[in-house]
Order: structure tokens, then C-alpha cells, then sequence
């Protein structure tokens, strides 16, 4: 057995960095892509890597590796018969954005294999194996799917993968991974979209004025068009609600706008959110809680200790040393 061993398939940003960031935490690490630039800077690197998903998955099942897919949601139906075929009962994760449409392919494609939904919330507007880093994940907050039925010794495995990286995990079902990160991921694309056009219709002389709020606002929208319309598309029904949200709100800022001039309730609401965002950035949080995985209401207690902003910070075997949010008051 060798629960420390790795076979990322697919080696762009997040499955490249993965791939360095595991291997200088002592995991032993192999990977596979189509790309032959990937291939070519990861060879170069000293890392064990092919074009073949199946020469990677060699062995993968026997010796207890875990499997990640990091290849874009379209391809994730291109990868899974194969893994079906070659480690039909592998234990399996993976990096994409979204959590249900993959649960779903792998129940379809490949139902034997031993499946947990993971995604790194890390990422650049660059893309592909030069574009990563061992330190990508440092520091960030790295979902991890806990619906009744997971495989509690894979969940624990993929949590310590993600520890090892420098991450923290932050359990959560695959609906309110998916509803979330609707506003928090995949409508701020749409938005930098927008904002980046509706600035460049303003002509020469609104890109020459464009300054920091408008870096800022629009950074993501440098990000590859196929990648973020993958992405987006594929969380398409959380999407749609978030963006009617976001209508509502503008349509409210614009009927202020336009009858007594003023935005004073729309600019004073973002304020409090983002003040709300940076202190569950930056507070401490409450003391050390346990929870044991072999206990029938781990995922339960996990899936609440998500909801709730809660995090994993270390494994103890099977028992999982977890932190609350601090509760903060809310802004009138």
C-alpha cells in the first residue's frame, strides 16, 4: 500500500502546481497530458510524466493511489472510461469547478471507482504547466465533497493531500459547493466581462484613464475565454441565480440613479460585504474541535462545519481537527 502516492491526469496550472506541490511534500508523484508543451516543461522539471493516461494509471489501483483529474469539465467524459477500464475501483478526486456534474459523470462512467469531489479555490488569469507553482495552494481554502455515502478513507487521504499542499479544507455537499461558488467564482468572470468591455466602448481615452479599479475589477476577464466559458457554463442553473441577484442589484442602483441621484444603498451594502469578507479572512478563529470519520454523523458534522465558514486544519487519523468561524455581528 502507498496512500502517499499521486497520478494527476492533466498538468495545466492547478494540475502542474499540484503536481510540485505534492512532490516537495514527499508524496511520490507521476501525471499525464494531452499537451506536448506541458509534457516537454515537466519533463524538463525531472518529473515523471506521459502522453498516455493509461501508462499513468498503471498500478494506480493496486497500490492505493489516489487519482486526480484535472483536466477542463468537458474532458472529464473523455478521461473516466478510460480510468473505468484501467483502475475500475481507484480512489478518485479532482480539481474542477464544479462538483455535481462531475459526481454525476463519475457515477455514470466509472461507478466503481471510490470517488471524492475536491476544488481548490486557487487559481490565475494564466493557464498551463508554466504558468504554475509549487505555492499556489498556500493558504487557501480547498473544498472537499462530503455527501452521505463518501468513502471516509479516501476523504481523509485527499484532505491530507490538500493539507500537504498548504491549503486548508473546507467541506461542503456538492449543491452548496456548487451554489456558492456561482457568486463567488463564476459571476465575478461574468462581471470582469462586462466591466472589461463596457470600458474598452468607452474608447482610447477610458484605457488610458483606466487605473486600479479597473485592473482590479477586470483581471479575471484576462483569464482564456474556452476556460472561463467552460466553467461558467457548466454551473449554468447556480449561475442564473446569482446573476439575477446581481441584476436586481443593479436595476435597484439604477432606479436610484436615476430618481433621487443618489447610490448610497448599494455602495454602503458592498462595503459591509467586503468588511465582512475580510474579517472571515483575517479573524482568528475559535478553538480546536474534532471530528472522527468513522463516526455515522462525520459528513453531517462536516457539512455543517462548512456552511458555518468552519475549516479542516489537520488530520489526526481518522479524526479530523477542525476550526469554527468567529461569529460576526452583522451591519445594519
Amino acid at each position: 500500500m502507498n496512500a502517499r502516492a499521486l497520478c494527476v491526469i492533466g498538468l495545466g496550472l492547478i494540475g502542474g502546481s499540484l503536481l510540485r506541490a505534492a512532490e516537495g511534500a514527499g508524496w511520490k508523484v507521476r501525471g499525464s497530458a494531452t499537451s506536448e508543451a506541458d509534457l516537454i516543461a515537466a519533463r524538463q522539471a525531472g518529473f515523471d510524466v506521459t502522453s498516455s493516461i493509461e501508462d499513468a494509471l498503471a498500478g494506480a489501483e493496486d497500490l492505493d493511489a489516489l487519482v486526480v483529474l484535472a483536466v477542463p469539465l468537458p474532458a472529464v467524459a473523455d478521461v473516466l472510461p478510460v480510468l473505468a477500464r484501467c483502475a475500475p475501483r481507484c480512489r478518485l478526486t479532482d480539481v474542477v469547478s464544479v462538483k455535481q456534474p462531475v459526481a454525476a459523470a463519475v457515477a455514470a462512467l466509472a461507478p466503481s471507482a471510490r470517488y471524492v469531489g475536491g476544488h481548490p479555490m486557487a487559481g490565475r488569469s494564466a493557464s498551463g504547466w508554466a504558468a504554475g507553482a509549487a505555492t499556489l495552494f498556500t493558504g487557501a481554502p480547498w473544498m472537499l465533497g462530503c455527501d452521505d455515502g463518501a468513502d471516509p478513507v479516501v476523504w481523509a487521504q485527499v484532505a491530507q493531500l490538500a493539507l500537504d499542499c498548504g491549503a486548508h479544507v473546507v467541506p461542503a455537499a456538492a449543491a452548496d459547493h456548487d451554489a456558492a461558488v456561482a457568486r463567488v467564482s463564476h459571476l465575478p468572470h461574468v462581471l470582469a466581462a462586462v466591466l472589461a468591455s463596457v470600458g474598452a466602448d468607452g474608447g482610447p481615452l477610458a484605457m488610458a484613464l483606466g487605473a486600479g479599479s479597473f485592473t482590479d475589477g477586470t483581471r479575471v476577464a484576462a483569464s482564456p475565454p474556452e476556460l472561463v466559458r467552460t466553467l461558467c457554463e457548466g454551473n449554468r442553473t447556480a449561475l442564473l441565480a446569482a446573476v439575477d441577484d446581481a441584476l436586481g442589484r443593479l436595476g435597484a442602483a439604477r432606479g436610484s440613479l436615476a430618481s433621487t441621484g443618489a447610490l448610497k444603498a448599494t455602495i454602503r451594502a458592498g462595503h459591509l460585504a467586503r468588511q465582512s469578507f475580510d474579517a472571515a479572512r483575517t479573524s482568528a478563529p475559535s478553538e480546536a474541535d474534532y471530528i472522527d470519520l468513522t463516526t455515522p454523523e462525520a459528513f453531517a458534522r462536516l457539512r455543517a462545519l462548512g456552511r458555518q465558514g468552519g475549516r479542516v486544519i489537520a488530520l489526526h487519523g481518522t479524526r479530523c481537527q477542525a476550526t469554527w468561524a468567529p461569529q460576526t455581528s452583522e451591519g445594519p
